[in-house]
């Protein structure tokens, strides 16, 4: 998508990202974080996966869903190895 539109990347940025103020920091593109945002960044631009017929809408659909279910819920439905230290670990 980027090659075909000839889209340039941003100038790198040359500073302590973690001295930035919140307001500059802001300014900063970031990538998802999570296999929740991908997902959702992936639900909102979808187009590039759709050029030559290669994946319909409904392909694209089905598989966010299930990587949500499969994974996503998953996960989220089961207590992370932190809690197990905080509260279980005696």
């Amino acid at each position: 998508d980027g090659v075909q539109n000839r889209i340039e990347p941003p100038d790198p940025v040359d500073k302590d990202l973690y001295d930035l103020p919140p307001e500059e920091l802001a300014q900063v593109p970031q990538v998802p974080g999570s296999l929740d945002e991908a997902l959702n960044a992936l639900e909102n631009d979808q187009d590039f996966l759709k050029v030559g017929g290669v994946f319909t809408d409904d392909l694209i659909d089905t598989w966010l869903a299930y990587k949500r279910i499969s994974e996503i819920d998953e996960v989220r439905l089961r207590p992370h190895p932190w809690e197990f230290m905080l509260y279980y670990d005696i």
